[in-house]
Formats: structure tokens, sequence, C-alpha cells
């Protein structure tokens, strides 16, 4: 069996902020379908370690950034792990990655340095064939392996979102464990800095990113954060491969959360579910206004400043708004406003809520994804399993899951939610306003509601092509 090694610096149920929590969570049990060991190698998080079983002590540090440290092997949520229990690197309440300031923790460059270091000592110890790192809180384990020398597993570095790198000044160089040769350009600096993610591109034997549209816009200056120019040279080493969702986890016929469980043979029972959203944010209990969703951070990124701009042509048509996320405090404060400004038409929840994530999947008719650049995406995912037909910015992920109803793709009859390009607010406001247009024909909703019910969002075809990279990875390494 084919023996790899994730890094992670997050894995859902245990520790999630993002995406990339979903995926180190979801990967390993499909690969397992392939004939691939997966094993991960998270942070010593409070709510890690308060969930390991059946630890076992692999490795002991004397010292590895700045104090004691062990490697941890033993399970928690599901998931084979392997722990890095450093207390000074990792015993803190709240957020893994900011501190009570909201600001990154300052010494985040040793944090994730020594997740990446005890990684590649890691993989050497128990004999892996592949190294799966992930972002730039893991990028550092093949920039290591790269400077141990000797024989080495081959390294596979998936990029979630680019817009986080792991830049930190040179002068750290000695003190995260690199040579001083390393400090070049041909090395890990990056802009008279130290680049995580820029080393972890360069040294990496192959490159992934979470979706093919992703894979070829990071080449160009407009997605590739200033290193598009490397992401160039190595081009032939990097592959998109489209997030799937844990179809077992997102299945509306047994999802206990919801007001009714549902099928696409039982189409209507999933009535109750809007009924339910409605109720839940205090929205009007109208049958008939079309009902949009978000779930999701609330960032210009994510491009929820051009929804909160389409608000007023929203409202005035007379659709509702279900809205739950957190982020930039305007954005907070701008849905806020509006849900006060329109009690029965716009509610929101600002936080996250696993459960009340599901139910809104579950009742909205349209969920929005109106981002400026989405390597995947999940959300949008989960809505095609839940019927909710997704209303997307052409970008990233977005583009390569979500196939637009255009009249040719409803007259064809595979269209399963509606693109818009560029991501700007005449364009969404456009895109809603096809919506409404849709929701006058109750057979074509019907119709987007079985398509993406029916498409396959799991990770089986992921985890194939994973498995088919990490196998011709062995046969080189």
């Amino acid at each position: 069996m084919l023996s790899v090694l994730s890094i992670a610096s997050e894995a859902f149920p245990l520790v999630k902020t993002g995406g990339l929590a979903d995926v180190a969570g979801a990967l390993p049990l499909a690969l397992t379908r392939e004939g691939v060991e997966m094993r991960t190698l998270l942070p010593g998080y409070p709510a890690v370690m308060s969930k390991l079983e059946a630890a076992e002590t692999v490795h002991a540090y004397p010292a590895l950034m700045g104090g004691p440290a062990q490697v941890l092997a033993g399970r928690a949520g599901g998931l084979d792990l392997f722990v890095l229990d450093a207390p000074h690197l990792y015993q803190r309440p709240g957020n893994i990655y900011l501190g009570p300031d909201g600001r990154d923790w300052p010494d985040n460059s040793f944090r994730f340095a020594a997740l990446a270091r005890a990684g590649a000592d890691l993989a050497k110890r128990i004999a892996a064939d592949v190294v799966h790192a992930h972002d730039w809180q893991g990028a550092l384990a093949p920039v290591y392996l790269h400077y141990d020398g000797g024989t080495r597993p081959g390294t596979v570095l998936t990029l979630h979102n680019m817009a986080f790198q792991g830049h930190y000044y040179g002068d750290l160089l000695s003190a995260l464990g690199l040579p001083a040769e390393a400090m070049a350009i041909e090395g890990v600096e990056y802009f008279g800095g130290i680049g995580f993610l820029k080393g972890g591109i360069l040294f990496a034997d192959k490159v992934t990113t979470v979706s093919p549209t992703y894979a070829r816009e990071i080449l160009t200056p407009e997605f590739g954060m200033a290193l598009d120019g490397l992401l160039r040279t190595r081009a032939a080493d990097v592959e998109g491969i489209v997030n799937g969702i844990d179809d077992e986890i997102w299945n509306p016929e047994t999802d206990a959360t919801l007001a009714k469980t549902y099928s696409a043979s039982r189409l209507d029972d999933r009535v109750a579910n809007r009924a339910a959203c409605q109720a839940r944010f205090g929205l009007s209990p109208s049958p008939e206004a079309p009902l949009f969703g978000v779930v999701s951070r609330l960032t210009s990124q994510k491009g929820l400043d051009l929804l909160l701009a389409c608000m007023p042509g929203l409202v005035a048509r007379g659709g509702q708004l279900a809205l739950l996320g957190a982020g930039e405090p305007s954005l907070e404060q701008g849905f806020r406003a509006l849900a006060a400004a329109y009690p029965d038409q716009v509610g929101c929840v600002i936080g996250y809520d696993e459960t009340l994530a599901h139910r809104i999947q579950a009742g909205v008719d349209f969920l929005v994804v109106p981002s400026r650049f989405e390597p995947c995406g999940l959300t949008q995912l989960c809505a095609l399993r839940y019927g909710a037909a997704p209303l997307v910015a052409r970008v990233g992920g977005l583009a390569d899951t979500v196939i637009d109803a255009n009249e040719a793709a409803l007259t064809a009859g595979v269209a399963t939610g509606l693109q818009f390009h560029p991501p700007e607010i005449g364009a969404l406001d456009h895109a809603i306003s096809r919506a409404f247009d849709l929701c006058r024909d109750p057979m074509v909703m019907r119709r987007l509601r079985l398509n993406g019910m029916r498409a396959d969002v799991s990770w089986r075809t992921p985890a194939k092509r994973y498995a088919a990279l990490y196998q011709k990875l062995r046969m080189v390494s």
C-alpha cells in the first residue's frame, strides 16, 4: 500500500477555519479506496490534544523552534494522526492563527516551520513514499527535505489560497534551521525576506491547486500573487485537481440537522426546509419569494461587498436573503443594517454554525458565491448536493463546478446554476435578475435542482487523481 504523510495546519472535524480543513479531513478516507494509506500530521492545538486517543510517542525533540516537543501517533475525529505536541507553540486558546488582538501570532513563522520540520523528519522515519504539504503552513517541508540531502520521499504542495504566503524577515533563516545558501533567489529568498510558499513551490516535485481553472489562473499576474513568474517556470509540474466534499456528511437524505430529509426522488419534501430557513432568519414565510443564501467569510475576496451593493435591487424585486458568516467589520455592519431595515426580507447570523450551514443549503433557492477569486470553493458543492442552485462568479473552481443556465444548457437539460463575469456589481446584479426569471418557471427550477443533486461532488474522482499522482512520485523519488 502506498504510504503518504499529509502535513496540514487544520483538519475537520478537529479544528477548522476554512476549506483546507475539509480537504485534510476528507481526503485520507477517500484515498483508502485507492490503496493509499494517508496519515496526517497536525499541530498539537488544545482542540486536537483533548481528543487524541491511544497516543504514543514516535519521536522527541529536546528543542524545536524554542522549546521541547514530541511527535505523537494516535487517532482523533476518525483520523489516523501524528500530532506535534509542542506546548510553547500551540497550547493557546482561541484562533489557531490569530492572537487575542486579531493579528497573526508573532511567532507564526516558528509555529509552522516547526510543523514542516517535524513533517520532513517524520516522513523519513516512517519511510513515507510521498509527503503532501498543504499551503504555506506546510510548505517548508519540501524545502527541508531538499536541503537535508540524501534519499527522500516524493513531495506535493497543494495551494488552497495563494493570498496567504508566509513571508518573514530574512534574519530568521538560521533560527528556522535553514542553511545560508537557502537565502537566494533559487532558494527561499522572496522580496528580501523568507517566503515559505515560494520555497515550497520551488522545491516540491509537484504543485497542485484545487481546481483546473485556478491552476491556469495562478500563472497570470492577476491571480498569481507575485508568484506567477515562478509558477510559469514550474508550469509542467502544476496540476489542478478539483476538491470534493464528504457526501455522507453532506447528504440531504440522512441529514439529521434538517427540518425534513429529502432526496432527488423526494424533492417536494425540500419545501419544509425552506419554511424552516425562513423562520430561523425571521423572514416572511412567503412561498413565492426567491430565497438567496450565503455561507461564507465576509471579505472582499469573497465578493460580499458586491452582494451588499446589489441588495437594494434584490429587496426591491421581492427577494429574501439568509446570510451566515463573519469577517470584515464593515461587511458585518452592512448586512446587520440591512436586516434591521428589512427584517421580513433579510436575516443574518454573524459567526459560523455548521448545523445552520446545512439548514441554509437545504432551504434556499440560490446559494450566492460572488468571489473575486476562488481556488475551488466547497460551499457551491454543498449547494449542488442539497438542491440549491449556486449563483457564482466565473472564476477558479466555481467555473469548473457550476454549469450556467444559459439557453444552450437549459435546452440540453444540463444547467446546474448561474455564472457571472466579471466579478463586478453590474454583472452580479444581472445574474440576480436572471435568478428571478428562472424562479418564474417552476419546472426549470426543478430541473436545476435535480441536475445539481445528481452531480458527483464526492471525493471519488479527485482521490483517483491524487492516487495516480502519488504513484508517479513514488516511482521517481
